[in-house]
Formats: C-alpha cells, structure tokens, sequence
C-alpha cells in the first residue's frame, strides 16, 4: 500500500475554476464516435477551413466514411497499422478519422522527417497504408520497397481550395513548388478519386477503451524515435478532460486556430480531436509562420488559439502586429516548451487574449497539467493537475521517495491519459513505467504549497557546476527578459575547475546589436555567480523540432562534437 504523502492531499483541487470537476464519470465513446454525434448535432456548421475553403460537418463525415471504406477494400482490418504523412490540411484529419472508425492504429509522421527517420517509422509500426502529399509521393514510392506499406495514396495542396485559387493554383503551383507530377506505379492513387470511387458505407467495426489507437512517435532524444501507444481510452479521456478544463467555451459556437501540427499529439489533442468533439470549426494552417497566423486571426476570428513559445514570440516580433487586431482571441493554451514569462506579458498586453501555459507529454496523449482558464493563474508555472491525474515528486537519485513541497525532483504522473507503453520496447516500457501506473517523465519540478506545480528542467538537462545544481531554463529566463534578446538557450559545458558551466546561445531580435561583454553584465545582476555562462555564443536562429521547441540536445552535441568530446 502506498504511504500518506503531501501529493495524495491533492492540495491542487481547491484552485480548480467554478465546474471544473475533481473527478469525471466518463463517456465510453471513441473519438470517431464523437465524430458521429456532432456531425447529428451540427451536420451544418464548418468543420474544417483550408485557405478558405469551408468543409461542413455532414461532409467531414461524408469523406470519412468513403475513405474508411478505401481503407476496407485495401485489405485494411482492426489492428493493422496505417500511416499519415501530411500537413495541416482536410485529408489529414478526414484520413485519421477514417483510420479509427476502421479499428486502424494511426501512425502519424513528420514531414519534414528524412527517408531514414521514416524508413524507422514505417517499419517499426507495420504501417501496410501510406497517405501522403504528392510533393513527396517520388520519395515515399522509391522507399516503399524498403517497408511493409503496400499501397500509397497522395493528395494535393490545391485537392481543397476555394474560388478563384482552385483555378489558380494549377497554373502556378508547379512552379513556386506547391504540386508535383507522381510518376506511375502500381498500388499509388489519388485521394480524390479514390474517394469519388467508394461509398460512403464502410462496415461496422467495434472498438474498445481497451484498443490500440495510435503509434504516435517521440522526437528520438534518445537516438531511434519510440512509438507511443495510445489507446481509444487514452484519446477519448483526454478530449474530455481538456474540454471540461475550460467550461466558459461553448460546444457549436467556437473557432480554433489550427496552428499546432496535427502529427504532433499536441496538436491532434488539444485542436484537432477537441474542435471536433466540440463541434466547433478549425482553421488548418499548413506552415505556421507569423504571416499566416497573423492572417488567420484576421479574416477567421479564431476564439481559442493553442499555440507554442515560437508561434507567440513570432507573432510579436511581427512587422504588423501594432495593427492587427487579435481580441477574437478568447482563450491561449500553451505548451511543448516553457513559454518565458516576458512572452506572456507581452503577448497578453497586445492581444487582450489569457493565456494558460501547460505541460505534457507524448506518453501522457500529452495534457497533465493547466493553469485555471479563470482563477489563478501563476506565472512560471505548469499549472495544476487536471481531473483524475494524480502527480508526485520524488527523489532524483533513488526515483521513489516523496519530497517535500517546494523541493525540486523527478516528476511522476498517473492518469487515464497515460500510456500503455513503448512499441517492441518491453525493458524502456518497464525503465518509465512502473508496476504500480506510475510514469517517470525524466522533467525535474517543484510544487508549491498550493499544488502547483513548476517544471525546473530536463533531468538529464541539469547543469552541476562546482558541486551545486544549475537548471538551465533559470538561465534562459533572464536572457528572456533582456529587451534585445529574441531567444536563448543554455546547455553544460566541461570546464577545468567546476567540473561544468554554463554556456548560452542567444538569438538577438532584428535590428539589435549586443555583444558578449554586455550580456554578461546583465546576468551578473540577476544570477548567483554559479550560474553566469562563460560562454555566450550569437546566432542568426537555433535548432528546434518541427513544433517550435528549441532542441537543447543537438546544441549540446554540436559542442560536444566541436570540442572532441562527440
């Protein structure tokens, strides 16, 4: 039996927002069952806008019923694994969807990801089905031979675009690179003619809390990317939770900013799978850089923007941003990156919107943690346990024993929304995962008297310099809050006498000038001397994933490798 500890007061529950419940009696409904329900509901209303064009509820469900049935035909049945290599665009969601109601396991992929890193994927999942995008089709047919996958199916940037670009695009897109010639081959098609061929009739295919519903792969920090597994349970939980995390937004009556990759779980959970359980409408944004976010709120009025730390700090250092109008924006929810409190200043001063910054995980399908949409919101902070999530903080080195509030130390989660474990990787399953549900995230955090919690740093992240403990995101907070600095990011070096210091990679905003020398005496103001980098290193722009998050590790091996230390 597990001793009384603070973490089982649950001292986090007395900060919920008014209707936010401690506990929930769960739908048992999958999600291409809440599909279903709010194509009945809102059969009407626009489910999916791509540069303008407008998808209605009656026709999403339409689409995925003719491709579930392609799906069907193509030898498809429960358990077998399909894969997803797309943008943010209408056969992404349509073919995901499809996938579910056929009792597929999804396999969503990066497109930005190399032949190698997706042979990985392909392989490491069965994948027997791949829906791509005719820019990558050559590349996707050339390696199918490599894999399992038996047919390809490619859809087209312009499958889906309003008058007059859909008379347009044809003329141009070859040339500015937006389409491109498939060569033939067997086994390939065209989205829209297949789904012009199939009825919208697929067979009825029972599914369970308890089945596999996605494969959904970690950025590979540890070398070969892992595949998640997700349930129905994992999924339809989670939709619920985020939805009854935010009560004040109504079902039928909202628009997302459907910004974040739906390939990442953030993105497919808190605004792919949510506007659809919502019933609400979701603008797709294929590449989510400042010109297109900035349009979209403008001709589109999102009311709930889930967005990462590079998306806001890109929006506010846009040229326009002083004349565009951004107060359809309700509601913020960010996450995948600690979102440095200048930003949230900043950002909330010029849009009017609250933002409430989060944490998760891939292995938890990804939300754990929120602050309260109304209440207290604590700057700095992950927020507060969502219902039914039960968190400790234990002991760095022995993994297992309780600290007290305040203290920093591993962050353990157990929840609906964690995973079963790792694809074909039993002894990385049991090293996270323990017998008891318990996941070991490898973040280091602190929780307050109040249950809230603080993420620190990555554990493997921690910097120890002359004996005491550095978390780099302390650092990288202060750089943050120097007005010439764009984006920093700290990482340990070896040095003589400490063992390791601190050395900090900054980008300047545009039009700054700054040198070493300055920098330096800026921290030396805010920062115990432990923590002042040695080292400050200028750069045009840094590393980072494909959602935004600046990639700390390949900062760290790129030193590494420079030094002979690879």
């Amino acid at each position: 039996m597990e001793k009384h500890t603070p973490y089982a007061d649950k001292p986090w529950l007395s900060h919920y927002e008014p209707g936010v419940p401690a506990t929930m009696t769960y739908e048992e409904k999958c999600i291409p069952e809440f599909m279903e329900r709010t194509a009945e509901q809102f059969p009407d209303h626009t489910a999916l806008v791509f540069q303008g064009y407008r998808l209605t509820y009656r026709r999403f469900r339409e689409m995925v019923d003719r491709f579930a049935a392609c799906l069907v035909d193509f030898g498809v049945k429960k358990g077998d694994s399909v894969a997803i290599l797309l943008p943010n665009m209408i056969p992404c969601v349509i073919s995901y969807y499809a996938i579910l109601k056929v009792g597929g396991i999804v396999v969503m992929n990066n497109p930005l990801y190399s032949d190698r890193e997706l042979d990985h994927q392909f392989n490491d999942s069965g994948s027997k089905v791949l829906v791509t995008l005719d820019l990558l089709a050559n590349r996707m047919i050339d390696l199918r031979e490599k894999t399992g996958i038996r047919q390809i199916v490619y859809t087209s940037l312009g499958d889906y675009l309003p008058f007059p670009k859909n008379l347009l695009f044809p003329l141009i897109a070859k040339r500015k690179k937006l389409a491109s010639d498939v060569k033939q081959a067997d086994n390939v098609y065209r989205w829209k003619d297949l789904l012009a061929q199939c009825p919208p009739a697929p067979p009825a295919v029972d599914l369970s809390f308890e089945d596999t519903a996605m494969y959904q792969y970690t950025g590979g920090t540890t070398g070969v990317s892992k595949g998640v597994i997700l349930t129905h349970g994992n999924l339809s939980r989670q939709v619920q939770h985020i939805m009854a995390w935010f009560p004040s937004f109504e079902h039928g009556n909202e628009t997302m900013l459907g910004a974040l990759p739906f390939f990442h779980v953030f993105g497919m959970s808190t605004s792919m799978n949510l506007a659809v359980y919502a019933g609400w409408r979701n603008i797709l944004i294929p590449k989510p850089q400042p010109d297109a976010l900035l349009d979209a709120v403008k001709r589109f009025k999102p009311t709930f923007a889930p967005l990462v730390p590079t998306m806001y700090i890109g929006i506010l250092n846009h040229p326009d941003i002083g004349k565009s109008d951004l107060s359809s924006i309700k509601g913020c929810f960010s996450g995948s990156a600690p979102l440095p409190v200048e930003v949230i200043r900043d950002f909330e001063k010029k849009t009017g919107a609250v933002i409430v910054e989060g944490y998760g995980l891939t292995e938890t399908t990804p939300v754990t943690h929120v602050n309260p949409f109304k209440g207290q919101r604590k700057v700095g902070s992950i927020g507060l346990p969502i219902p039914d999530t039960e968190c400790r903080i234990v002991d760095i080195d022995n993994g297992e024993t309780d600290v007290p509030p305040g203290e920093p130390g591993e962050l353990l989660i157990r929840g609906p929304q964690v995973m079963k474990g790792y694809l074909n990787m039993d002894q990385e399953t049991a090293d996270v995962l323990t017998e008891e549900g318990w996941l070991h995230t490898g973040d280091i955090a602190t929780m307050d008297e109040d249950g809230y919690f603080y993420i620190v740093d990555r554990k493997k992240d921690l910097i120890i310099s002359g004996g005491y403990n550095v978390y780099p995101r302390d650092i990288d907070e202060v750089f943050y809050e120097h007005p010439k600095v764009q984006e920093a990011c700290s990482i340990g070096i070896s040095h003589p006498k400490r063992g390791e210091a601190v050395k900090t990679f900054v980008v300047l905003k545009e039009g700054e000038t700054a040198d070493q020398e300055e920098l330096t005496a800026y921290c030396r103001e805010r920062l115990a001397k432990y923590k002042w980098p040695v080292e400050i290193e200028f750069r045009e722009e840094l590393p980072k994933t494909n959602v935004g998050k600046i990639l700390r590790k390949d900062l760290r091996a790129e030193e590494l490798a420079k030094r002979g230390q690879g």
